[in-house]
């Protein structure tokens, strides 16, 4: 005697996991690149919040301009 197999669909929370993880799969590359830049953004702008280091940035800036040289 054999037993049929009943089909069913997984459930809604599954599938819905299931194509995330797909997405993920899918745009792995992408989503590292826009985090790459994000993280690189966050330390700079953390790194000119400081006083010390945005003198640094600024003054080298100031004495391009005041030379002429761009």
């Amino acid at each position: 005697m054999q037993r049929k197999q009943r089909l069913t669909q997984p459930s809604l929370l599954s599938r819905a996991v299931d194509s995330v993880f797909r997405f993920v799969r899918l745009a792995e590359f992408e989503i590292l690149f826009v985090l790459f830049f994000v993280i690189v953004y966050l330390l700079f702008k953390d790194l000119t919040s400081r006083p010390d280091y945005n003198r640094i940035l600024s003054k080298k800036r100031l004495d391009e301009i005041t030379s002429g040289v761009y």
